[in-house]
């Protein structure tokens, strides 16, 4: 049973209100909205149509709207220190969206490709190198984190159907990464690398809490 509509977007044409749903959904849940294909494309092709709206709707909650100039990519920026439905991010999986965003960046630099893909063991490779003090995470505690990236829509994850070549599995970088932790230089990346190098990360026990 849907409820009543509300009656401030009344204007809304009825065939785009299902979508609209589906958009502030996704805003809400996971903070971006990526339209790059599928039914995810229709819905960020609705929402631009509706920018004004969703952005007048998500204000009251403290969180901007934000067109990327550049990708189909709408994200719910909480203001800072303003907004109470901040995502957060455990120690590891922190770690973890660090090493992702510097695999993205160097990638990009070295040449101009429209997806960065890379393995499980890359990923774990580069882990190990940047936090070198701090003990890495077996397969089965990175795949739960990066299970967790992808349902908030910063990687696409496809693991290796034989579970013996876990490190074979392939992550994509999505560019939302870069929106969320929207460091400005590699100087910035490495001022918050150093904060994390040299402690201690969660257990899983208590990452899984």
């Amino acid at each position: 049973m849907n409820l009543p509509w509300p009656s401030f977007w009344q204007h809304v044409r009825e065939d785009d209100r299902s979508a609209l749903r589906e958009v502030l959904t996704e805003l809400l849940a996971t903070g971006i909205l990526l339209g790059d294909e599928g039914r995810a494309r229709e819905l960020y092709l609705t929402a631009r149509d509706y920018q004004r709206e969703l952005a007048e709707y998500l204000a009251p909650l403290n969180l901007d709207l934000v067109a990327d100039p550049d990708k189909p990519i709408l994200q719910a920026r909480p203001v800072p220190g303003e907004c109470g439905l901040t995502a957060r991010f455990t120690k590891d999986e922190t770690l973890l969206v660090l090493t992702l965003w510097r695999i993205y960046h160097d990638t990009r630099l070295e040449r101009p490709v429209e997806t960065v893909v890379v393995t499980a063991n890359s990923v774990f490779a580069r882990l190990k190198l940047f936090f070198e003090h701090v003990e890495p995470p077996r397969d089965s505690h990175l795949e739960r984190m990066l299970i967790r990236l992808r349902s908030r829509q910063l990687i696409r994850f496809r693991k290796h159907e034989d579970s013996q070549r876990f490190g074979e599995s392939l992550v994509e970088i999505l560019p939302t990464l870069q929106r969320i932790i929207p460091f400005e230089n590699v100087e910035a990346w490495q001022q918050q690398m150093d904060i994390y190098a040299t402690s201690k990360p969660e257990s899983e026990t208590e990452d899984e809490a």
